[in-house]
């Protein structure tokens, strides 16, 4: 069931489950460290989100402070200018970026919007050796794609989020084929696809290696692993109770059916795995610094110096990050903490 052939379906799901003896546990988890160690080695890469739209949505995702239907008063900005989003770009490959992620709040972007976006991703690679991701909602007409692959798209980020069964308990402005087919039309343009799960969203066990399994099918190379951050205005009726050992074993998991692909921890690391980071990236190879879309991270630079003394390798597109390792390492954030505007548009 998974690219490794060595894990079966049963076995994962006794696993995410905690049925499994120490011993058990001990072989699976090395069998997905092993996995990380031979595709990636040391490797991490690192991502910075820009929230290029934020507020004002139509859409009402349960998990997201921005939904149309959330209580909580938040930044409303139209698109940002190419200005404010260039300078962006430019702290990001400052900070050792190796990619550089735009995501806009809405449904999906328009003709007007993807010409605008396409300029701007066209100005960032004539600047910035940067990879660059959009996460821009649904898409599913093809001419647009191309539009934004040829202006040098890397990747579309449209995460499936939760299992389609669970899928009408968290929106209902849009559904799980809508998200589906945004995925195969940018993969028909010949944008690589990034995309992912929010775990704790309602969705069991064995929901989320069937999840795993179909991001596998769907090629997708990148996949961000978000754990559900209850931020204010969230519309889930219960509030997830996962621990740190849950989270791990999901990381694990996700390594085992995925083999080669970028496993990012995403959202949710610091409430969750902040004492475990260095065992949670012998399992993932990539994580977002600075943020998420509205809730504060921890320091980037705090967290880049605290990887690279466990012996990871940040890797940028210019090489590897060269750090001074003599610096005090900063305190993680105690809790959430919600962006002020000054953060989420630093150069307005």
């Amino acid at each position: 069931m998974n690219r490794a052939g060595e894990t079966s379906f049963d076995e994962l799901l006794a696993f995410l489950l905690g049925q499994t003896t120490a011993q058990e546990d001990a072989r699976l988890l090395s069998r997905a460290r092993q996995l990380r160690a031979e595709y990636w080695q040391n490797r991490i890469q690192v991502h910075i989100i820009n929230n290029v739209r934020n507020g004002n949505c139509r859409e009402d995702c349960g998990y997201c402070a921005q939904r149309r239907t959330a209580t909580e008063d938040l930044p409303d900005y139209g698109l940002k200018s190419d200005e404010e989003i260039l300078k962006e770009a430019e702290a990001a490959h400052a900070a050792g970026a190796y990619r550089y992620c735009m995501v806009m709040s809405g449904r999906g972007p328009g003709r007007n919007t993807v010409e605008r976006v396409s300029r701007v991703i066209g100005k960032i690679k004539e600047r910035y050796p940067l990879e660059i991701c959009l996460s821009a909602g649904i898409l599913t007409d093809g001419q647009l794609a191309l539009e934004l692959k040829n202006a040098g798209l890397d990747r579309y980020n449209h995460n499936l989020n939760t299992s389609k069964r669970n899928y009408e308990n968290i929106a209902s402005t849009h559904s799980y084929s809508d998200r589906e087919a945004t995925l195969q039309t940018m993969q028909g343009a010949g944008v690589s696809l990034c995309s992912g799960v929010i775990v704790g969203l309602g969705e069991e066990p064995d929901e989320l290696i069937a999840l795993a399994a179909r991001l596998a099918g769907l090629g997708a190379v990148s996949v961000p692993v978000n754990f559900f951050i209850p931020v204010p205005g969230h519309g889930l009726k219960e509030e997830p109770r996962l621990t740190a050992d849950y989270c791990l074993r999901v990381l694990a998991m996700f390594r085992m059916v995925l083999g080669p692909a970028e496993v990012r921890l995403a959202a949710g690391r610091e409430l969750y795995l902040d004492r475990e980071l260095e065992e949670a990236m012998q399992l993932a190879n990539s994580l977002f610094v600075s943020g998420y879309l509205n809730v504060k991270g921890s320091s980037p630079d705090a967290t880049v110096q605290r990887l690279s003394r466990a012996g990871f390798a940040i890797e940028t597109v210019e090489g590897h990050l060269e750090l001074d390792e003599t610096g005090e390492i900063a305190p993680q954030p105690d809790g959430l903490r919600m962006k002020t505007l000054q953060e989420l548009r630093p150069f307005h």
